[in-house]
């Protein structure tokens, strides 16, 4: 049996396909035909089609989108993919495809993919971040997505930082103004545009975030205090995920989890913030990178579901 994955991003569309053993049989990535909506639809059921022309099979889909499904309207809502917004995607995909079709928010994906057989593996309650452009998570609980009522659970990122402190180039509070509309928000502080935004605010200097941990690796003194501060403010964050959901194991993805020192340093942060005598959590890279997304996607049907 196959699982065809197809992580929907804003730039580009990739597909994957697992047997059933999860070794990549085919991939692929074509570009996302921005604020087109057939388009887009089109693009992602050519694709499985060239996907199961190279294994010469059918699989299931599983796909992941940068947003979800609203459980009251049955369409996609909080997508930043926006032309994504106010369609039912899942349907229309099952209609060109012939066939059932699984959506999830492609954090959702990352945290299902390394439960599966990723950092994550084995452990009952998995904890999955990204930090990139943006800043998601996903939770899984034995193995399964949790979307919750709303179909909001894991947005840890539009939280507002905890315990905010006084910081080089202003106070915390109220913090950058989010796209979501508040203040403060986590995201703000710990995303890639964050950190870079941190460090100007502290240093005057415009930088990427690839740069500063570059500077700093280099010893460089002004970019490894901004790589500190962002190390402590994500350590605060999921400070707040231990004390509410206490996770097996934290899994972190996107291109920030790559920062010099930040999954070694978080756990003793983490016991500077959490109520309890001892944090025991394990904080690990995500196993699969940046495939973890596309791969999620691909697990999200599982064997006993009906098209085995």
């Amino acid at each position: 049996m196959f699982r065809i994955g197809i992580d929907l991003g804003g730039t580009k569309i990739e597909g994957v396909v697992l047997d059933q053993d999860g070794r990549d049989c085919a991939r692929l990535r074509v570009p996302t035909p921005r604020h087109d909506y057939p388009g887009t639809v089109a693009a992602i059921a050519a694709l499985v089609a060239r996907l199961e022309a190279e294994i010469c099979g059918r699989g299931t889909v599983g796909v992941g989108i940068p947003g979800v499904v609203s459980p009251r309207t049955g369409l996609v809502k909080n997508a930043n993919s926006t032309w994504l917004i106010g369609h039912a995607l899942d349907r229309d995909l099952e209609a060109a495809l012939g066939r059932a079709v699984r959506l999830q928010n492609d954090a959702n994906c990352l945290a299902v993919s390394e439960a599966t057989d990723g950092a994550g593996a084995g452990a009952g309650v998995v904890f999955a971040a990204i930090l990139g452009t943006g800043c998601g998570a996903g939770i899984v609980v034995d193995g399964k997505p949790l979307g919750g009522a709303n179909a909001v659970a894991g947005e840890w990122g539009h939280n507002p930082l905890p315990w905010p402190l006084p910081a080089p180039g202003g106070d915390e509070r109220p913090g950058p103004t989010c796209y979501c509309g508040r203040s403060g928000c986590l995201e703000t502080f710990i995303s890639g545009p964050g950190l870079a935004a941190d460090h100007r605010r502290a240093t005057g200097h415009e930088s990427s975030p690839e740069a500063i941990a570059a500077q700093a690796l280099a010893g460089d003194p002004a970019c490894l205090a901004t790589l500190v501060r962002h190390r402590d403010r994500v350590a605060r964050g999921l400070a707040t995920v231990v004390n509410l959901l206490d996770p097996d194991v934290i899994v972190l993805g996107g291109g920030l989890s790559r920062l010099p020192g930040l999954c070694e340093g978080l756990p003793e942060m983490l016991q500077r913030w959490c109520f309890s005598d001892a944090v025991v959590t394990p904080v690990r890279p995500a196993r699969y990178g940046d495939s973890s997304g596309v791969r999620g996607a691909a697990w999200l049907w599982r064997p006993g579901d009906g098209q085995d």
